[in-house]
C-alpha cells in the first residue's frame, strides 16, 4: 500500500476517534471538533514521524525526477501540434481568416 494512503488513513483516525468519543460523551459539537483537531494534529506530529518523512521523501522524488515522466501518447500529441503549426505557417492568409 502506498505511504500516502497509510498516512492519510492514520491522520483521519487520529481525528475521528477522539471526535466520536467526545460526541458520545455529549460534549458540545464545536468543542469536540476543536479538541479532536488539536489532538489529531499533536498526535500525528508526535507518533507519525516515520510515515510523514516517507511521504515527504516520495513527494520530493516525484517533483525532482532525473527523467521526466513520458507517456505513450506524447509523441503523437507533439506531432499533431507541430502539423497544425506547420499548416498555419504554410498558409498564413487562411490562418488570419480563421481568427
Amino acid at each position: 500500500m502506498p505511504v500516502w494512503i497509510w498516512y492519510t488513513a492514520l491522520r483521519i483516525l487520529l481525528f475521528a476517534v477522539p471526535l466520536a468519543v467526545l460526541l458520545i460523551a455529549n460534549v458540545n459539537v464545536w468543542v469536540s471538533t476543536l479538541v479532536a483537531a488539536v489532538f489529531g494534529l499533536s498526535a500525528s506530529l508526535l507518533f507519525l514521524r516515520k510515515p510523514r518523512e516517507a511521504l515527504s521523501g516520495d513527494l520530493y522524488a516525484a517533483r525532482h525526477r532525473e527523467q521526466p515522466l513520458v507517456r505513450d501518447d506524447d509523441a503523437a500529441e507533439d506531432a499533431a501540434v507541430e502539423a497544425v503549426e506547420h499548416e498555419a505557417s504554410a498558409h498564413p492568409a487562411d490562418a488570419k481568416r480563421a481568427e
